[in-house]
């Protein structure tokens, strides 16, 4: 395997899903370079459909608070609702049991049992704040683009997150923000015809945080790959 390889490799699958940040500051041109890097990623017709808000410090800690506020009041952020369906409405294994396992071996590794509602909201919470990370991205789609767009969209954001692991950094990609799209439209004046696809954390992952020891289980080449000759 030569170096290039295994530098591409290495970026891919070190890549996870790190839900604790050190408050060490992002260079600035380290964001617009994996962002400009990213934007290579293909996409039909070369539309490009994607487009991304990067916020910092008290841009971040505004829409934080204010999704926060939602979020901690049962009664306010039942309001709030994803304009997409993120997850199926019926579930059927394998895939429910996948999502279970990784939400238990999440919450077993922070100590929280089956019986702690409040533990297990305050750790959903904590997306809002980006987990911490000094950089939030919020990423948005123009309303009028299809289904294939948002296949080169999925490419694009697994370039942000490979881009950020050549360079050190990691990320978090964050479906929990679509719930509250209009308090992100109103905090960034996004216009109309933009759509809120996720967010994501940026920062160099903090290693002494025990949740950031978890590694998700991948299926076994056979059973997601077929040849035929």
């Amino acid at each position: 395997m030569t170096p290039e390889q295994q530098a591409v490799d290495a970026a891919i699958t070190s890549r996870r899903s790190i839900r604790a940040y050190l408050p060490q500051a992002v260079a600035r041109e380290d964001i617009a370079h994996i962002l400009q890097v990213a934007g290579r990623a293909p996409s039909g017709t070369n539309t490009q459909p994607w487009k991304v808000y990067v916020l910092e410090g008290e841009a971040k800690r505004s829409l934080s608070d204010a999704i926060l506020a939602l979020h901690n009041d049962p009664a306010q952020a039942r309001q709030h609702t994803e304009e997409y369906a993120y997850y199926p409405t019926e579930w059927k294994s394998p895939f429910i049991d996948r999502r279970r396992k990784v939400g238990w071996d999440l919450y077993a590794l922070l100590g929280l049992t089956r019986d702690n509602k409040a533990g297990m909201a305050a750790q959903h919470g904590k997306n809002y704040d980006f987990f911490g990370a000094p950089v939030g991205l919020i990423f948005t789609i123009d309303r009028v683009m299809a289904q294939g767009s948002w296949l080169d969209y999925g490419m694009f954001l697994q370039s942000v997150m490979v881009a950020a692991r050549g360079r050190g950094l990691d990320t978090c990609p964050q479906a929990a923000f679509t719930q509250y799209h209009r308090v992100i439209a109103a905090q960034l004046a996004l216009p109309d015809h933009e759509m809120v696809v996720c967010g994501m954390a940026l920062g160099y992952a903090d290693v002494s945080k025990v949740e950031n020891t978890l590694v998700t289980e991948r299926m076994a080449l056979d059973e997601f790959v077929k040849f035929i000759s």
